[in-house]
Order: C-alpha cells, then sequence, then structure tokens
C-alpha cells in the first residue's frame, strides 16, 4: 500500500489543524496573564486594605445624624425699648444666618481660597492634596493646606483638632460619608456659621458685625475677601492686629477668585484700592450705655432659666430700657457726685513724678490717646509740666497733647480733703510733677492744646432708678458710679436707712386711718423710757428745734420728726408694716417707733415702687425690666405686661400726692421747683448724714436718687437730701421731661377741696388771719360749726375750680 501523505489522510469536511504559537507569543500570553493575576491581586489587596482600614478606624466613628438639626451655641441678645441692642451674652459669639443672607461673592471667596473644587470632589480631593504638595514643594513651606471645606466641618463638629494619620483617615472617612449625607449647600451653610474668624466670632456674621460693623450681607468684594483670608489662620491674619498681613491674604483670595472665574481682574484691583474701615466694632455697648441694667437681666435670666441656655441659646430679650434716658441718668449721676466730692475738697495728687516719671508716664498716655482720641468732656490723667501762680495758669501734659489750666477754676481744690494723706494743708493746689485727672473743656483752634479743668474721682457712691408711671417700665437705672470697678448694683441689691423718705408711707397709713391734711398735731420734745438699748430715747427734729401745734401737710412738708412718729404711735407700728408691704416695700421693717424716722433699710427700688402708687391714683404697678424674651426658634418664653393692682384708696394716693407737692413748693425740696412744672417728692437724709434720698414724680414719671458711701460714714456737712440727692433728680429729669408736654396730677372722685384756717385747719372765723383750701377725702373735711360767724363750704374739686375760674 502506497504511503499516503497528511492531507491525504484527513476526513472530507476535517479542518486543517492550526500551526502551534510561536514562542513570543507564548512569552507575552505568559507575561499578560502574571500581570493580569498580579493587578487582580493588588486590586483585592487594596480593596482589602480599604475594607480593613474603613473597618478597623470607621468603628466608633461619631454619627452624623446630628448634622441635619445644626443647633450650635448663638448668641443671647439683649434690646433696649427700640429694639436696639444693648448687650450679648454668650462663651461663642456666633450668629446663625441662612445662606440666602450671604452675599454670592461672600461664598464664592471661601470657596477660591479654602476648596475651589468645593463642588466636583466627594468631600476628599486627591488632586487638590497632589496640587497642594506641588504647591508647598515649589515654595518651599506651607502655602497650601490639602483639606477640603467639608473635612474642616468634620474637624469642627464631629473630631478633635490632634494631629494624627489616625485621625486625618477618619475625618477622610467622615468627609466622604458627610458629602453623601448631605448637600453641598447644607455643608457650606455649616462651614460658614461655625468657622472662626478671630476676635471672638464665630461665622460670618459675627464677623462682618465684628470687623466692618454690618451685617455679611452688606459686605462688599474686598471685606469677603478679607473675611475668606482669615481661616487659616485668624491672629495671624487679622486685619485689627497685622493689618498688613491681612492685605497680603485679601490679594491672595482676589487672585484665587480671579483664577477661578469669580470676577474679572478688574474687579480684584478695584477691590485692593478699597480703604476697609476695619476696628473691633462694639456690638454689646452695655458698659457704656446700661451696664448695670443688663448685669440685672442677666442674673434674672441665669437663675430662671440655667446658664446653658443664657449663654448657648440664642435667646431675644427686649427690655424696658430707654438708652437716651439711661445715658442721661449715668452723666447726670456721675456729674452729680463729682460736684459733691468737690464739697469735700481736694484729695491731692494721684502721685508726684520726677522729670524721668514724667517722660516715660507720657510715653504711655500717647499710647492710650492713639487707641482712644481725647474728646471733649473726656477725663484723662496729666502731668502737671510748671505753674505759675503770677498769671494763674498751669501747664499740664497729656501724652504728645499740651493742656492749659486756669488756676481761678481750681478754688475748690484750695480747701484740703482732711481724710486725704495727700491733701496739701499749705493751699497750694498744684506742683510740677504732680499726677492728676483733668478734664478736657474745649480744643484750642489749630494747636495742638486744650483747655482743661482739674478733677478728681469721687468716693462716694450713688444710684438713681427712673419708672414710667402708669406702665411701671423701668426706663433708666444706675448702681454706682463706675460699673466697671463694681458691679454691685446700689439700685435693687443695697439696702440703706431711707430716712425722711419713708415718712410718705406713714402719713398715707394715718390718712387710711382717719387722718386728714388739716388734722393738727403736736411737735415737741418727748422721751421714751428705755427705748434704745434699754437707754432713754429722746428723739428731736433735724434743726433740733420745736414748733408747737403743726397742721399734718406742714409736718410732711417741713419733715418734721417728731410729728411723725406720734402719727406712728397712734395707728400702730404693725399697722404701718403691712401697709408698707402694700406698697411694695418687702424689706425686713423694724418694730419700734423709729420706723417712722426711715431706720430700717430699703433698696431704692422699693422706694420708687411705693411712691409710684401714689402718682398712680392707689394702683401698684409692678415694676418691669423684660418686656419678653423669645427663644431661637421664635417660641415666647415670657411676656411682661403692665400688672395694676388697686393698693390703697385713690384719694388717699392723690392727699399724699399733694402733700409731697408741698414739699416741694415750701418745704425740704423747693429746688425741685426749678423744673418749673407740677412735682412731687420727698427728701431723706439719715443720722450722721451717712445717706441722703430724693424720690420725687411727676405725671409721667417716677425716679428716686441716692447717695452715699458704701462703708458707711458721712458724707460731710449739710449734705442732706435737698444738697446732695435732689440736683442730681432735678438735672435728670429736666432733660427727659424737656419735649414732653407740662400735665397736672389727675385729682380722682371722692376728693373734695374745703376752704379752712392755715393755723388750727378748722373751719375759719372772722379772726382767722390766713385761709387756703384743702384737699380731703369726702366726708372728711371740717364740718359747718354753729359758732362760726362766716359761712363755709366743701365743695368737690371740679366746683372748687369752677367757682375759682
Amino acid at each position: 500500500m502506497a504511503f499516503m501523505s497528511y492531507p491525504q489522510l484527513m476526513k472530507k469536511g476535517e479542518k486543517k489543524p492550526k500551526k502551534p504559537p510561536s514562542r513570543f507569543v507564548q512569552m507575552m500570553t505568559k507575561m499578560f496573564l502574571w500581570g493580569m493575576g498580579l493587578l487582580i491581586l493588588m486590586i483585592v489587596t487594596v480593596a482589602g486594605s480599604a475594607t480593613w482600614v474603613i473597618l478597623h478606624f470607621g468603628q466608633g466613628l461619631p454619627s452624623i445624624e446630628n448634622l441635619k438639626n445644626y443647633r450650635p451655641p448663638v448668641v443671647t441678645t439683649v434690646y433696649s425699648d427700640d429694639n436696639r441692642k444693648i448687650a450679648e451674652f454668650s462663651e461663642e459669639r456666633r450668629i446663625v444666618i441662612p445662606l440666602s443672607q450671604m452675599p454670592k461673592t461672600l461664598i464664592e471667596a471661601f470657596i477660591a481660597a479654602e476648596d475651589s473644587r468645593f463642588f466636583i470632589h466627594k468631600g476628599i480631593d486627591l488632586i487638590g492634596i497632589g496640587r497642594a504638595f506641588l504647591k508647598n514643594i515649589e515654595a518651599g513651606a506651607m502655602v497650601q493646606g490639602g483639606s477640603t471645606i467639608t473635612q474642616q466641618v468634620i474637624k469642627s463638629f464631629l473630631l478633635t483638632p490632634e494631629r494624627s494619620y489616625r485621625r486625618k483617615i477618619r475625618e477622610a472617612i467622615l468627609a466622604y460619608r458627610v458629602d453623601n449625607f448631605l448637600t453641598k449647600d447644607e455643608i457650606l451653610f455649616l462651614y460658614l456659621n461655625q468657622i472662626y474668624l478671630g476676635h471672638g466670632a464665630y461665622g460670618v456674621e459675627a464677623a462682618a458685625q465684628t470687623f466692618f460693623g454690618k451685617s455679611a450681607k452688606n459686605m462688599n468684594l474686598a471685606e469677603c475677601a478679607m473675611l475668606a483670608g482669615l481661616p487659616k489662620a485668624p491672629s495671624s491674619y487679622s486685619p485689627i492686629e497685622h493689618p498688613e498681613k491681612a492685605a497680603e491674604r485679601q490679594s491672595y483670595v482676589l487672585r484665587r477668585m480671579t483664577e477661578e472665574g469669580y470676577i474679572t481682574d478688574a474687579e480684584a484691583q478695584k477691590a485692593l484700592k478699597i480703604n476697609l474701615d476695619v476696628g473691633i466694632r462694639e456690638e454689646a455697648p452695655s458698659i457704656e450705655n446700661a451696664p448695670f441694667y443688663t448685669e440685672h437681666i442677666r442674673r434674672y435670666v441665669e437663675k430662671k432659666y440655667g446658664r446653658e441656655m443664657l449663654y448657648k441659646g440664642g435667646l431675644k430679650i427686649y427690655s424696658a430700657v430707654n438708652i437716651n434716658m439711661q445715658k442721661i441718668a449715668i452723666s447726670e449721676l456721675q456729674k452729680g457726685l463729682r460736684t459733691l466730692d468737690k464739697r469735700q475738697g481736694y484729695r491731692g495728687p494721684i502721685k508726684q513724678f520726677t522729670p524721668k516719671q514724667s517722660e516715660e508716664f507720657s510715653k504711655e498716655i500717647q499710647e492710650r490717646i492713639a487707641e482712644l482720641p481725647l474728646k471733649k468732656g473726656k477725663i484723662t490723667q496729666a502731668v502737671v509740666t510748671s505753674v505759675n501762680h503770677r498769671n494763674n495758669i498751669a501747664l499740664v501734659q497729656i501724652g504728645e497733647v499740651q493742656g492749659i489750666l486756669d488756676l481761678r477754676d481750681v478754688r475748690w481744690a484750695k480747701k484740703p480733703n482732711p481724710n486725704s494723706p495727700n491733701a496739701r494743708r499749705s493751699g497750694e493746689v498744684l506742683r510740677t510733677g504732680d499726677l492728676i485727672l483733668v478734664m478736657l473743656k474745649e480744643k484750642i483752634e489749630g494747636k495742638n492744646t486744650w483747655r482743661v479743668a482739674l478733677e478728681q474721682t469721687p468716693e462716694v457712691q450713688g444710684g438713681m432708678l427712673c419708672v414710667e408711671t402708669h406702665t411701671g417700665m423701668v426706663k433708666a437705672m444706675v448702681g454706682g458710679r463706675d460699673y466697671h470697678k463694681t458691679q454691685f448694683n446700689r439700685a435693687t441689691q443695697s439696702r440703706r436707712q431711707p430716712g425722711s423718705s419713708f415718712k410718705p408711707i406713714i402719713y398715707a397709713a394715718a390718712l387710711d386711718k382717719g387722718y386728714t391734711p388739716a388734722t393738727e398735731l403736736l411737735d415737741n420734745a418727748m422721751v421714751y423710757k428705755g427705748a434704745n438699748s434699754g437707754k432713754d430715747w429722746k428723739p428731736k427734729n433735724y434743726d433740733r428745734k420745736f414748733y408747737g401745734p403743726i397742721l399734718l401737710r406742714q409736718a410732711l412738708a417741713k419733715s418734721r420728726n417728731l410729728p411723725t412718729i406720734r402719727i406712728l404711735e397712734d395707728i400702730g407700728i404693725d399697722y404701718a408694716i403691712k401697709y408698707a408691704n402694700r406698697l411694695g416695700i418687702l424689706s425686713p421693717l423694724g418694730k419700734d417707733l423709729s420706723l417712722a424716722l426711715g431706720s430700717s433699710g430699703v433698696s431704692l427700688l422699693e422706694l420708687v415702687v411705693a411712691y409710684s402708687v401714689f402718682v398712680n391714683q392707689g394702683e401698684l404697678v409692678e415694676p418691669v425690666f423684660i418686656t419678653k424674651i423669645i427663644d431661637r426658634d421664635g417660641n415666647i418664653l415670657e411676656e411682661h405686661k403692665p400688672v395694676h393692682q388697686q393698693a390703697i384708696e385713690q384719694s388717699t394716693a392723690y392727699l399724699v400726692t399733694s402733700i409731697l407737692e408741698s414739699v416741694v413748693k415750701e418745704g425740704t425740696a423747693r429746688r425741685i421747683l426749678a423744673l418749673k412744672r407740677p412735682a412731687a417728692g420727698k427728701t431723706g437724709t439719715t443720722n450722721n448724714l451717712n445717706d441722703a434720698w430724693f424720690v420725687g414724680f411727676t405725671p409721667d414719671y417716677v425716679t428716686g436718687t441716692w447717695v452715699g458711701f458704701d462703708k458707711e460714714q458721712p458724707l460731710g456737712r449739710d449734705e442732706t437730701g435737698g444738697k446732695a440727692a435732689a440736683p442730681i433728680w432735678l438735672s435728670f429729669m429736666k432733660r427727659i421731661l424737656a419735649d414732653l408736654p407740662e400735665r397736672p396730677f389727675e385729682i380722682p372722685e371722692g376728693v373734695v377741696f374745703s376752704k379752712i384756717d392755715a393755723e388750727t385747719g378748722l373751719l375759719p372765723t372772722f379772726e382767722t388771719q390766713r385761709t387756703l383750701f384743702e384737699c380731703f377725702k369726702e366726708g372728711s373735711a371740717p364740718a359747718r360749726n354753729v359758732n362760726r360767724t362766716i359761712p363755709t363750704m366743701t365743695e368737690t374739686a371740679e366746683d372748687f375750680f369752677k367757682s375759682n375760674m
């Protein structure tokens, strides 16, 4: 059989076998398979490692759920009666606002400066990290960071600021989760409200108010770029402390905004040329305007709602304070205390300097002036450089500013204060090198020179409180001479003897016990055996005189002690104390006859409230400091409207008011006549002249003033309520009433007027030398006496005024 070839052996229809792959192909195939295996292994390893990292480092991560309910600590704000901000309470000064209230350029500025790929990445920007790495290598320093805005949110809300790889990994995991959980706008909202921007400001709104004195929505491009440059290092780039560095950072932000296409080069250059008015703005000017008032509110809110709510709760507290009246109260109280202090003499210079010390101190003063420029009325320290008695001039140095002091204006200082070790008894007031206080009177035109007057810091204290009559709204309150030195509130916290200013309460109680303004009292000597700690008590009048028979009106108008004691003895001490409680006096009152002379301590607030009952026709109106408190969600926590309670009869209240008008017209407060409008009130002076009071009212306002030392001691010779306290009240009331129309006190029903003998209080006779019309409760006027030889009549107030027109 012949040998057949391979093709011949193939059956019909069979394919020809493939040629075996070449050695090269086989090698490449093997390499590909090995590579794929290695790649799969690497992917599996990386995936496994990533899974392990996520599982390992992801354990115990804080929940991101709460980011949806963003409720950071927010500033509590106090407002005046016209909704002006007067104080803030916070641990972090933050004011949360929505993105809609932020300018678009502000958002773009932060994105350009901090995270240009914010809208592209998923919480972690690997490209941004690489770019920052290369930039830092190129610059040889850390000029860019790789953290995204989302990561910065994580740092602020969820993780501690420690620096470690573990924390960075946890941060990246959380950033990815947050980016998938929140929208980009929600992340921006958190970031721009949470971020710290320096000087106690958290978030862009607080920063805008702090640095520029405006809301974020009103900022221009230059201001937006300035704020956006702060997150990297708020202290280092502070526009207050480091303006040059802040400007460099602002320029960088504007350049980045240009590179990202948010603004044009022209817009950036225009923004760079804007001269920004940067400075710490007092958004809570309570220290200047109403420090004691806002501190009173702070204590109340903290006691009722707790510290957490006060400092982090974002409450809105609306108060009754009137800023203008408050400023006037502070000014007039300080002026009055200085006037009183000068009457007691000069205590001498603060210090005595050598020429070298004077020069060094002048440099210190100049630094202070650079921060707080001099202005008219400012009181500042100065060093005496020369004294020329022949020309009655002394020259003083206030930093680089010269002051001219007229020696004729320091006559008050020639009387040395005997209680001061620095007082010069030779009559020589000033010497070269003296460190003194001066008030700037006026600047001499064209020169760096001021006319000044000698001053000294008073040691005496004082308090003032003003309430709107019919509403009880406390419009002004000053608790001391200087809040910076002591926060003790002498208008509400102090309890001092009111002296004769307590007498109207005793007289009101007597009028409800059957007394009338025409009741004849006896002003003569009396002795109470063993009444004063076992010793005899011999009360006296202030002038140590006795006046015999005296009508009740005159007894109170002239502030006679002895008739008042007789009244209290007659009506009963317990009755008088309960009556005082009805008028709002809640302090413990001593159960002895010295109560008639105001021996028990009360607060200025209590006394003002008691007097308000008289002007309010017998109604006790609760004093209102806070009108409303609203929480951060807009819920009203409390709201206070005037609460009226009839405490005493209307007729009684008017009779007391009428008698207190006599105190002003002919009694111990005659200087109040300078008000030139209806006014009523009572002076108060305690034993040894330790306390001076004047509490008075018009139809519109009730105001009380107290003057004294914290450590009780005499105010000085003849420093009575009429001399030390009433002038302060008068100056204050003149200013707050200047634009109000004059109004008389309203006369209620049940009050009648009758002509009486001014000496006896009875109906007049032909022998009567002087008559007057007196007011009475209806039915209590002197009865017709059949022995009288002239007709008399009792009229209602309306009839009386008609017949005497």
